[in-house]
């Protein structure tokens, strides 16, 4: 891929002294184009001894620090002050209380330094009853709800693989990063120099960014969310279901009438399946004959046969690969997705090549990882942002969003949420897919959720006019943001080419399952597809049962894929206020997911083994409930419960005390939350991260999340979800000036729809 003649950050300066993976902050600003400055203590980082090692050195360190500079500076030198009176972001993750918090004191930085904008992200925020409690990745899962709906039913649950609250916080971090910057530009007061300190905590941003349960849901889900579901593991293997063939395993994805008609062709028609019942998926779920049917129809074919009949018929499927395949497959290889890096000298290992394309380029890894440098100062200039004051970071944008299902939805949300003007682009007859529910009803409370702050615009982008009027609307806008398969919006007529002629200062943003390039690039895919091919899916297991798949219930990567995405929106935006001119950013879903194995990639590709998973779930008192416990003291664990097994010892407790309990003796420990339980719980509440909405159309109050910290970003709006079209006239009057006769001339030619016209 070509180099980016410039990157959307250039300029932009950030210290990073965030510890273990949340340095994947600072990495992936840097990707875009941020100079970022690594500041370890005069005794060295402690990271670069954690995980496992290749000559010396740390896989998952390099893999976190990739493209940095590094220095060596104790909290207390005044060099440290000298270096952040340069900067624009901070971003540190020092606990509340603890001794390192004291020594650099974000709070007392912020004051100090009024143009700076410090992320503090903790484990669970500066305040609330959590505050001092430790984290790990497995504990973070217990209490965001996440835990509770992954395994089988009447099992124990299952500690998802890797690390993935802390790399999807660690985006959800980042996007945080760049909006409070933003705000920091817009305010107007001194140039635009009054920083933030941002309280972001890991709870709420790995619960936000994985897989949240008062957020958006997938299309299987039917418009119910996951508050809804029942107490225990829910059985969802029906949905997404993994089936064996020839050569190993492959999952089919046949949601859609249009999908299930191809499937039951493709099976040759069986009379068993024939009436138009079958077309409903609440049938398809509920049959106990179908999966087994199809099983048997692919039991003699590979996976490579059933992905190329499949894709040929329209049917999303896609064989499960372990990683070591996942990482050789022809589209990677073709889109240049990993890259030999230098981890000591002489020696090599694999990493993902980044997870963002800008304008048609890989931005990738800028770098090896650093070594300290003596008295590290910023190189880059610094320039001058033209943006005109505003309360919110985004106010006057104004986005068009084409996204659908999980990934579009949040997107767009997002930048909604931080005061853009987004509107929903549809058409009646053919509806986001996100919309579907199991009564039929116009807005689900998933959408309702993921939907919140945008207006909704019906046209007719099959007809000459209606891509007239779109064109009209392009020169309007700031943002247009899509996720269909690439090469739809082509053949519609706007390629990334014509898109640039009609407005240069347009940010366009995409977002796929598997890039817009390469031979992999016009698949369908779906999160559980991706999953599949990314080589997730295979390690979501049981220990010792490698056949117990329990990934089907998460919506993962789809809401942090949409954070990328969001990250590439407001990078370009930043870019534009710089240069003046709009670009392109494009999201494979599937390097996102890959960039999250990162250090399990690059210790595979060197022969290094990854140490064992830390911690362990513990049976509690009562039924179907547990504590995740990562004991990384174990005298101090011995002090808390004496000589008695763990196991022994919680089971004789409620889940909630056993884990104040340990965290009170200083070990990682939390209850497992069901996602109903949420708001209730006494962090969330201290820390407000939900608040109760309605709808117009929903007869029930429900919550939503709210702010993603606590800053000076204003709170989000609530404007109710749109239903097709809702604000159609509106729009065009507001963006295009068109009068109420030239509006209803559009509506009388179908050009446009109102939610009347659309029920007709």
């Amino acid at each position: 891929m070509a180099a980016i003649d410039d990157l959307p950050l250039t300029g932009l300066r950030v210290v990073d002294m965030a510890a273990g993976p949340l340095a994947a902050t600072a990495r992936l600003l840097g990707e875009l184009g941020a100079e970022v400055i690594r500041v370890e203590p005069p005794q060295g980082d402690p990271d670069r001894a954690v995980g496992p090692m290749l000559a010396g050195t740390s896989l998952s360190w390099v893999a976190h620090n990739l493209g940095k500079r590094a220095t060596t500076i104790d909290a207390a030198d005044p060099a440290l002050d000298t270096l952040l009176a340069e900067a624009d972001v901070l971003i540190e993750t020092t606990r509340p209380g603890s001794d390192a918090h004291f020594a650099l004191d974000p709070a007392g930085r912020a004051a100090r330094h009024p143009h700076l904008v410090v992320v503090s992200v903790s484990d669970f925020g500066q305040s609330g009853p959590w505050a001092q409690w430790q984290a790990s990745d497995s504990v973070l899962h217990a209490l965001s709800g996440g835990l509770s709906r992954s395994g089988l039913p009447d099992r124990e649950p299952l500690l998802p693989p890797g690390e993935l609250t802390y790399q999807t916080a660690a985006v959800q971090a980042a996007y945080v990063a760049l909006v409070s910057f933003i705000q920091r530009l817009r305010d107007g007061q001194e140039d635009g120099r009054e920083g933030d300190h941002v309280d972001l905590s890991l709870l709420e941003a790995g619960m936000a960014a994985l897989d949240p349960g008062f957020g958006v849901a997938g299309s299987a889900q039917s418009g119910v969310p996951a508050w809804k579901m029942s107490r225990g593991r829910v059985d969802e293997r029906h949905r997404y279901p993994i089936m064996p063939c020839a050569d190993g395993f492959v999952r089919m994805c046949v949601l859609a009438p249009r999908q299930w008609r191809a499937m039951w062709d493709w099976m040759g028609r069986p009379e068993p399946f024939a009436g138009p019942e079958w077309e409903k998926i609440q049938t398809r779920f509920r049959s106990p004959d179908l999966i087994p049917a199809m099983t048997r129809f692919l039991a003699d074919k590979t996976r490579s046969q059933i992905e190329e009949e499949g894709a040929a018929r329209g049917i999303p499927c896609a064989g499960l690969l372990d990683l070591n395949e996942a990482v050789k497959t022809a589209q990677m290889t073709a889109r240049d997705a990993f890259a030999r890096v230098e981890v000591a000298p002489g020696t090599t290992a694999t990493f993902p090549n980044g997870t963002i394309e800008i304008d048609g380029a890989r931005a990738g890894i800028r770098g090896p990882a650093p070594v300290a440098e003596d008295g590290a100062a910023f190189r880059s200039p610094r320039p001058a942002w033209r943006v005109s004051p505003a309360d919110r970071p985004l106010a006057g944008i104004r986005v068009l969003d084409m996204g659908i299902i999980v990934v579009g939805a949040e997107t767009g949300r997002l930048l909604a949420d931080q005061g853009a003007d987004v509107v929903k682009v549809e058409n009646g007859a053919f509806p986001d897919g996100q919309r579907q529910s199991r009564d039929d009803s116009p807005v689900s409370i998933t959408f309702a959720a993921g939907h919140r702050n945008k207006r909704g615009l019906s046209i007719d982008l099959k007809s000459d006019e209606g891509k007239a009027l779109f064109e009209r609307l392009l020169l309007q806008a700031d943002v247009l943001l899509s996720n269909f398969k690439p090469g739809t919006l082509d053949g519609l007529g706007f390629t990334r080419e014509r898109l640039a002629a009609i407005n240069p200062a347009l940010v366009a943003v995409d977002s796929s399952a598997f890039g817009p390039t390469g031979p992999w690039s016009r698949r369908l895919g779906y999160g559980p597809l991706v999953r599949c091919s990314a080589g997730l899916t295979p390690q979501w297991v049981y220990d010792g049962e490698p056949e117990s798949f329990s990934d089907g219930i998460t919506v993962y990567p789809d809401h942090v894929a949409a954070r990328v995405g969001a990250v590439g929106a407001v990078a370009l935006l930043i870019r534009r206020w710089r240069t003046g001119r709009g670009g392109t950013a494009s999201v494979s879903q599937a390097e996102v997911m890959l960039g999250h194995m990162a250090t399990q990639i690059a210790a595979q590709s060197a022969g290094v083994a990854m140490p064992a998973r830390e911690s362990g779930i513990f049976p509690a008192a009562g039924e179907d409930e547990w504590v995740v416990v990562t004991p990384r003291d174990p005298a101090a664990l011995r002090a808390a419960i004496g000589d008695v097994p763990l196991a022994d010892w919680t089971r004789q407790r409620p889940a909630a005390e056993a884990a104040a309990t340990l965290q009170a003796a200083g070990i990682p420990a939390g209850h497992m939350l069901r996602v109903v339980e949420l708001p209730d719980a006494p962090q969330f509440q201290a820390l407000g991260t939900f608040r109760t909405v309605r709808h117009p159309l929903i007869d029930t109050p429900f919550a939503v999340e709210g702010a993603p910290a606590r800053s000076r970003l204003p709170e989000p709006g609530q404007h109710p979800a749109p239903r097709i079209g809702e604000d159609s006239d509106g729009v065009l009057a507001d963006w295009l000036g068109l009068s109420r006769n030239e509006i209803e001339d559009l509506l009388s030619r179908g050009v446009i729809e109102t939610p009347a016209r659309v029920a007709a």
